[in-house]
């Protein structure tokens, strides 16, 4: 499969249930492309993102810029939701615009590799909450099932026991991990091949280099050493622990099947996924992807038509007798962190 966007559905036979769904949601229209509407919020929200570094730029050497760099984490959020949709096609059918806004959000605005994400992010929505096929859910910092949890040893059984109440404190290094995973992915090779597919590993290159000096230079040549080093500090744990908080809602503590559990392309997606009630509000802070059903359904869908075709699948789930999870926010949290702590039970005794 060619990156640069994510696996769409797989086709399926013209009786199946998801068949029946997707023609609904297509007669509705809502698979339609918006390239109108994302050229309005592209503009809008790079432009936001450009004008908060101009604001660092003029503030100077000063305290205002701690809370200028909790805006930026707010704002770089944003940006890398942009990369997200592009990453699936929601906003151009044709690959090349698509490619484009996603290096220029993700390796050049953000600092994070647009290839390694789709590759990663493909097989997520391939296989959600598998524990094999999942690269999310795979055993690492934390770990996501009882079995995971007894292979840990030394620091990292400790760790498994209380991670339910390091979750939050730990997302504040989710940034510093995503631009390192997204280093090793640019530059990583074994047996004399790179270990990530990318389409255009050298230009990702050049932009993740072009993002990291042009950061540090701006930085420095307006405020001090120390100043520099807490903005950065703040800027990037804030934005780790947004987007882990964008992203924990989704599938955390949702059913994780196996090999064994064959579910069809509906089920697959449906009874793994977790969507968030919430106002337009909610559907900006979290980019859309509170309606995480929808989206594993029709990833390519756009994110303005997800809240449109919610009681569309909803009622058909409800014919289907096909489970719907849907919670408020904090719920959506506690439901995720209580997985994580029942996870940790066995090493607990």
């Amino acid at each position: 499969m060619a990156l640069g966007a994510v696996a769409e559905p797989p086709v399926q036979r013209r009786g199946s249930d998801y068949a029946q769904l997707s023609r609904r949601i297509s007669q509705a229209g809502l698979l339609e492309r918006r390239p109108a509407s994302y050229v309005a919020r592209i503009v809008l929200t790079l432009g936001a993102f450009v004008a908060g570094w101009v604001a660092v730029f003029l503030v100077g050497d000063s305290w205002w810029q701690v809370p200028l760099a909790a805006l930026m984490a707010v704002a770089t959020t944003q940006v890398a939701f942009l990369g997200h949709d592009a990453g699936h096609r929601q906003m151009f059918r044709r690959r090349g615009p698509s490619e484009l806004v996603g290096l220029v959000a993700g390796n050049l605005a953000v600092g994070l590799s647009y290839g390694w994400w789709v590759d990663k992010h493909n097989r997520h929505h391939a296989n959600p909450n598998h524990e094999d096929e999942d690269p999310d859910v795979g055993a690492g910092a934390l770990v996501w099932t009882p079995e995971q949890a007894l292979e840990t040893r030394g620091f990292g059984r400790w760790m498994a026991q209380r991670q339910a109440y390091f979750f939050f404190p730990m997302l504040f290094l989710e940034g510093l991990s995503l631009h390192v995973a997204s280093i090793r992915a640019i530059v990583g090779r074994s047996d004399g091949r790179y270990n990530t597919p990318m389409r255009h590993r050298a230009v990702e290159a050049v932009l993740f280099v072009a993002h990291t000096v042009g950061y540090v230079a701006l930085l420095l040549a307006v405020m001090s050493p120390g100043k520099a080093l807490l903005f950065a500090v703040v800027h990037q744990g804030l934005w780790g622990l947004y987007m882990g908080c964008a992203f924990a809602p989704n599938h955390k503590g949702m059913p994780m099947p196996t090999a064994d559990e064959e579910l069809d392309f509906l089920r697959k997606q449906v009874l793994t996924s977790r969507n968030v009630r919430g106002s337009r509000f909610v559907d900006t802070a979290l980019g859309g992807l509170n309606y995480q059903i929808e989206h594993h359904l029709f990833p390519n869908m756009p994110r303005s038509n997800l809240r449109r075709a919610q009681p569309i699948v909803r009622a058909y789930c409800a014919e289907q007798g096909v489970s719907y999870a849907e919670t408020g926010l904090v719920e959506s949290y506690r439901q995720a962190l209580g997985h994580l702590h029942e996870v940790g039970r066995p090493l607990r005794g």
